[in-house]
């Protein structure tokens, strides 16, 4: 009780003390919410849509509505990628965050954090065939999957031999050890509960470490932090902490100890900046986005060839089955592309990342390159094809000595600004486990606690890159430009 007394105390005064105008806590009263960030493709059962009814639902959910009662306002979310809510935290974009927010060394340096609302554990999950795997020292030289920004990430990193490999979601890591793209995935208990160890040729191997979610509050809001932990100790100390875990089956052993901890302190130590080492993998990013590119651009330029041939010398059908890849690619976007080729197709396809990196984006900027040559087909006066048919020459010697050339002569200029454009939109291939140069600017930013660095490292990158394209482009369409009249 006298736990309760004393988070009720807190929590009454900071509420009804007087709060400057400028102050989270004042304003979070006068406007009678409680803006909590979170990401509702995290699943259940932390935050996800309820399938009957048009409403968020998951325990987390459940805690934020307690809590906001317990403070006199409503609970009001707000969707952020989970893997920039501490940033997106400091912007102000809301409150707290609240969505299985692990307790990091790195996070304590940069935010503030209530007492904890839930312990777990790190399970480690491999292929029922693999009956060797006890521990991560079995997995050396072996592909782990995980999140990035988790606690996991860390104990991953510690181990010796692993190569990591980096989701954004919680049930991809699962599907690429079904497939053998990975060798095991380390993440949460309640993921791997729910996401893992369904699937009947997984198998729970090992328990590697422990942790603790909680709320995350900017650390220039200490009165905020305030009444959220009172109103989290009220939480506890009541016992409705408890039954809401329950009810999403969630209570164990480990949820005892919380009930009488205390707010954790933060570590003020100093963020990291950029060295050297960071330098070299951003330029080893910088040399796989450029591989990606031109393997897929040589691939596109390709298929964006037979495209444009086939909807203007084909016969009917193969001028509708080329026009209708050209929409749907180009009518649909890349990413969803990306992710229909490596996760929708892996029952009867599997590849692995990278040459499904390639394959996607050369499929999808085939259609962009179809039109280049179509247009510069189009451009080829009729009259010289009439005139070589005439003079004997067949259809096919036409067409790759007449009419190709020009054609291609009139797109080169274009070829080279859809390279560029490629370039950056390699960035996308990071949701099927790809670390190019973008990837590595986020990776390294959470390393270094910071993201204008990292951001601005990575941009230079990118313009290096680009800009003696476009110059190419630019001195392309001087010199094959039309003569003036």
């Amino acid at each position: 009780m006298w736990l309760r007394a004393v988070a009720l105390a807190a929590f009454f005064s900071a509420a009804c003390g007087r709060v400057p105008v400028d102050d989270a806590l004042g304003r979070m009263t006068t406007r009678g919410t409680i803006r909590w960030g979170g990401d509702v493709q995290g699943g259940e059962p932390y935050v996800f849509q309820d399938p009957g009814r048009d409403r968020l639902v998951g325990f987390e959910v459940e805690i934020a509505d307690a809590l906001a009662r317990r403070l006199g306002v409503r609970a009001e979310f707000v969707q952020n990628d989970w893997q920039t809510l501490i940033p997106s935290l400091e912007r102000g974009d809301f409150d707290v965050a609240l969505n299985g927010i692990e307790v990091t060394a790195a996070r304590r340096a940069r935010v503030a954090f209530t007492r904890p609302y839930y312990a777990f554990s790190e399970t480690l999950v491999t292929r029922r065939a693999d009956g060797a795997v006890r521990g991560l020292a079995d997995l050396r030289a072996q592909r782990v999957g995980t999140l990035e920004g988790s606690l996991a990430l860390d104990l991953l990193r510690a181990a010796p031999g692993i190569d990591v490999v980096l989701y954004e979601g919680v049930e991809e890591p699962y599907l690429d050890l079904e497939r053998g793209r990975i060798a095991a995935v380390l993440l949460d208990n309640i993921i791997a509960a729910r996401y893992g160890l369904p699937r009947p040729t997984l198998r729970a191997a090992a328990t590697v470490g422990e942790g603790v979610y909680a709320i995350a509050v900017r650390p220039d809001e200490p009165r905020l932090l305030t009444a959220v932990d009172g109103a989290l100790a009220a939480l506890a100390a009541d016992g409705e902490l408890r039954r809401i875990l329950e009810r999403w089956n969630l209570w164990d052993g480990r949820q005892t100890a919380l009930a009488a901890a205390a707010p954790l302190a933060r570590d003020d130590a100093a963020r990291g900046g950029l060295t050297v080492a960071h330098l070299r993998l951003f330029v080893r990013g910088a040399a796989f986005t450029v591989v990606i590119s031109a393997l897929a651009m040589v691939l596109a330029i390709a298929g964006g060839l037979v495209l444009s041939i086939a909807r203007r010398y084909g016969g009917p059908a193969l001028q509708a089955a080329a026009g209708v890849y050209v929409e749907v690619f180009r009518g649909t976007p890349v990413l969803l592309q990306l992710y229909v080729l490596y996760y929708g197709l892996a029952p009867i396809l599997t590849l692995d990342a990278f040459t499904a990196a390639v394959v996607g984006l050369g499929l999808n900027y085939a259609a962009y390159e179809s039109e280049l040559y179509r247009a510069g087909l189009e451009a080829v006066p009729a009259g010289q094809t009439e005139a070589a048919l005439a003079l004997g020459m067949s259809r096919w010697t036409t067409l790759r000595r007449i009419v190709l050339p020009q054609a291609l002569r009139v797109a080169l200029p274009g070829v080279a600004n859809d390279f560029i454009a490629l370039l950056k939109d390699s960035s996308l291939v990071s949701v099927i486990t790809v670390v190019e140069l973008t990837k590595q600017m986020t990776i390294t930013a959470v390393d270094v606690r910071g993201w204008l660095g990292p951001g601005l490292l990575c941009a230079g990158l990118y313009l290096i890159l680009s800009y003696p394209l476009s110059r190419l482009a630019r001195r392309l369409e001087r010199r094959l430009a039309p003569a003036p009249a």
